[in-house]
């Protein structure tokens, strides 16, 4: 099949990495890029050897794109999404699809009326150590889930804060160390552990002091299982340590280093479990503790991949739409628990 035609609307720094995967991917090629800074999107269209259109209404009504990416920040990514659905182009959209579920069910709701597909970008999901996770939740190894746990202590600079206005505020972000960083391993959890019925939590200000939203969170959980957990997600936390998902049962526990098993145990042994733990200790999906930009195109170039041949097959991609409803509805109730000093329940 001819290759699907992507356009990337928004040259941040999450932009490059879904270029570069797109050239990476068979099934898929890079037409065209949007930025509302005309000199970065220049800059960016020539190195990746794309046409820059300043007028994104022009753009989307070509003829030479079937999908976007939406790259931009995350308080416009259901404006822009919408705008792209009406003109027809499917949308595969970074984290978070917004920054409410309001307006994450609205996008939803008119990419389905469009008739295109919508994917929301985890890339977690596509790490090999979190597709193992999956399988063994899903042939019951766990046995009665007790706990179901994400740890996401993480370091950001004040830099980087101010390399861009719309960091840290809640209009734009959407929140802070939870809506931003910490949302792949919230993702992640809710992928194997199921959902969560109520929450209490607590949010601070640790270290960056001029932020609108939380540099530090944490969260009690209680799942529709039954298991009980613990969230913590944080950018105040120097020098950075990898994101971290635990799952323990009456039978099993995994504990999930960016993706490796550094825990990987269960009552009774199955055919493939020596070879997760022989795994090395190089993950090709996590990173980003310290540096944003210090994280494996892998994972993008997966689910792009997965979303061309979506397209083609006329299939729902991997990671749909309400798939990632998910975890801004849980982060959204984590700052309401914290704001009204409540247990919110899902």
């Amino acid at each position: 099949m001819n290759p699907v035609r992507f356009a990337i609307i928004g040259t941040g720094n999450i932009a490059a990495f879904h270029a570069r995967a797109i050239s990476q991917v068979s099934a898929a090629r890079l037409i065209a890029v949007h930025s509302r800074r005309e000199s970065q999107g220049l800059e960016f269209s020539s190195q990746h050897g794309a046409e820059y259109m300043g007028d994104l209404h022009a753009m989307l009504r070509r003829d030479d794109i079937d999908a976007v990416c939406l790259t931009s920040p995350s308080g416009t990514h259901a404006e822009l999404g919408e705008l792209a659905a009406k003109y027809g182009k499917h949308v595969l959209c970074e984290k978070p699809l917004d920054t409410t579920p309001e307006k994450v069910d609205a996008l939803v709701a008119v990419c389905d009326t469009a008739g295109v597909k919508l994917g929301a970008i985890f890339q977690a999901r596509f790490g090999r150590g979190a597709v193992a996770l999956k399988t063994a939740v899903e042939a019951g190894r766990f046995g009665n889930m007790a706990w179901a746990s994400a740890y996401v202590p993480w370091y950001r600079t004040e830099a980087y804060y101010r390399s861009a206005g719309w960091r840290g505020t809640w209009q734009l972000d959407g929140g802070g160390a939870l809506m931003n960083q910490s949302i792949h391993a919230i993702d992640l959890l809710l992928h194997v552990a199921g959902e969560v019925e109520e929450v209490s939590a607590r949010c601070t200000r640790a270290f960056h002091k001029g932020l609108e939203v939380e540099d530090t969170a944490m969260a009690w959980l209680k799942f529709k299982s039954g298991a009980l957990g613990v969230i913590q997600g944080s950018t105040a936390c120097f020098p950075g340590e990898l994101k971290r998902v635990e799952l323990k049962g009456s039978t099993g526990s995994v504990t999930l280093v960016d993706d490796r098993p550094t825990l990987w145990q269960f009552e009774t042994e199955a055919t493939g479990d020596e070879e997760v733990r022989s795994w090395g200790a190089e993950s090709q999906i996590g990173g980003g503790a310290s540096d944003p930009n210090a994280i494996s195109i892998e994972g993008h170039r997966a689910q792009i991949k997965d979303f061309a041949l979506a397209i083609q097959e006329n299939r729902e991609p991997a990671i749909p739409g309400r798939d990632g409803r998910r975890a801004v509805e849980l982060i959204c109730a984590i700052y309401k628990s914290d704001q009204t000093n409540e247990i919110v329940r899902l």
